[in-house]
């Protein structure tokens, strides 16, 4: 079974879901709040990703792995698609959260081994 860094990992990588993705900076976890309830931790999830079904949940193992919450993204999209998708997803009634932690970056799979509970 795998750790929560790890399930979080393959959640964000997948093009399956449209509550989470990478942010632009590819550093940090975007998470559309309220779309995260419904598609991965509401009852009618098609799919239990993680053994919760609460934001607060969600949120506590995020702090307890390490993540910091920040502001907003270090920069925007570049491209147009991508764009779009985060000004629609900012301009909906949910909010966009963004989460950081040193050892949950893209291009660096390798480090979620250093991503451990505090």
């Amino acid at each position: 079974s795998l750790r929560f860094p790890q399930r979080l990992w393959k959640l964000v990588e997948s093009h399956q879901f449209q509550s989470i993705w990478w942010s632009e900076s590819e550093k940090c976890v975007a998470i559309n709040e309220e779309l995260l309830k419904e598609e991965v931790l509401g009852g009618g999830a098609p799919q239990r990703v993680f053994g919760m079904n609460s934001m607060k949940s969600f949120l506590w193992q995020m702090n307890l792995y390490g993540f910091t919450k920040l502001r907003q993204d270090f920069q925007r999209s570049a491209s147009l698609p991508e764009f779009l998708a985060e000004e629609a997803a900012a301009s909906a009634h949910s909010q966009v959260l963004y989460y950081y932690n040193p050892s949950f970056h893209r291009d660096h799979p390798h480090l979620l081994a250093s991503c451990k509970r505090r």
